[in-house]
Order: structure tokens, then sequence, then C-alpha cells
């Protein structure tokens, strides 16, 4: 059931409670090695706190594999990378169908568990990737999903309209926003201007939940 994130900072329990081993869904993995419980912190996305021009400076992380990256979305000024003071989070795989939730709080993320989670069970969330252009069967395959949940769409990009990451409720629109809504236009401009002041590429991907950001 979708919950809404508390004011407080979580704090991981203490003790030895997941593992990063190989996974057969890609790569490595984390597992969980005792049972835990749903609404149990696990860990934190640790690593260096930049911002996203530094986040463009500095990709590719991995010339081999420019989409992959182990950078975390905090805002529209700050990104996670936690290929610097990381931690075993930044091994945690994506999930249509996903078991933790990635929760904000104060510009911090931590790692939550959905559902009750059974000792051996590999982590997952929803990544939620969303790049601003258009979303074609090529640029899909760019971005496969290997997680194999029976509404896996196939892609760890996130569809643009009617999704939310799991795990936190949304947000009810503010009486501003109820009283002066604007167009897609107007946000497109918005953003493409911002995105020209900042020096960013226009068609930079900002992951609404996820540690993966694809630079475009």
């Amino acid at each position: 059931m979708p919950r809404t994130a508390s004011t407080a900072a979580p704090t991981p329990a203490a003790g030895r409670r997941i593992q990063t081993r190989r996974s057969g869904v890609h790569g490595k993995g984390v597992f969980a090695v005792q049972d835990i419980a749903e609404g149990e912190v696990l860990v934190e996305y640790t690593g260096e706190v930049i911002s996203w021009q530094e986040a463009q400076d500095r990709h590719p992380h991995d010339p081999a594999q420019p989409n992959h990256t182990f950078y975390f979305h905090v805002d529209e000024d700050r990104v996670i990378d936690a290929k610097f003071g990381g931690n075993s989070s930044r091994w945690i795989n994506h999930s249509c169908d996903p078991n933790c939730f990635a929760d904000e709080q104060g510009g911090r993320i931590f790692i939550t568990a959905l559902r009750n989670i059974r000792a051996g069970e590999e982590l997952n969330y929803d990544y939620g990737l969303i790049i601003e252009e258009r979303y074609t069967p090529k640029l899909k395959a760019e971005y496969p999903c290997w997680c194999g949940s029976k509404n896996c769409r196939g892609t760890l990009l996130a569809p643009k309209r009617g999704w939310a990451p799991p795990g936190l409720a949304p947000q009810p629109p503010t009486e501003k926003a109820r009283k002066a809504p604007k167009t897609r236009k107007a946000e497109e401009a918005k953003g493409s201007d911002k995105a020209d002041k900042a020096g960013k590429p226009a068609k930079s991907a900002k992951p609404r939940q996820g540690r993966r950001s694809a630079q475009r």
C-alpha cells in the first residue's frame, strides 16, 4: 500500500541484513541475508553530491556502457554520484515489480522495504527513468529491463504519464496549482530555457526515482 514519506530522516537498522553478490538479473545485485519486514529502512544511497553540470562533465562513467551510471537524481540541482563514496546500494537492480522503494528525505535517499522480504531474495526498486525525448522502440531498447516480472515494461524507462514511484503516495496539487495550471508547452519552454542557462543538453535524462541517469 502506498505510503507518504515521514518528515524525519530514517536510520537503517544495525546488523548485517544485506549482501552484494552476482545477480541472475544483471551483473551484481544485493540480497537479503535475513527476513526483512515491510517498511524497514535497509540502506542509505550514499556518494558524492554534485551538480547536474558536474554530472554531465563526468559522463560517462564507463565509455563502453554510456547508459550505465551510478547517478541518483535528488532534485533539479543535485545528483548523488555513488561511484565516489558509494556503498552496496549502488548495486541494487531495477524491477518493474519491486520489493523496495527509494525514499527521499531532506536530500538523502533511503532504500526501504516495500513489502516483507524473505532471506535470499534479491532487493530491487523501480528506477523510474524519465527521458524528455519521444519514446521510440529504439530508445526503449537502449535501456532494456531483464527483471522478468509478469508486468515487466521491457525497459527501464518509466511512463511519462500516470506513473508514480512505488511506495510513495502522489502529492495532491496545491491551491496555487489548481488555480493556475500551466500548459505543457509552457512547461517545455521553461525546461528548455533552464537547461540552456545551465549549459545542460536539452535531452539529458533526469530520473524521477532511480540510480542511473542517462545522458543523451
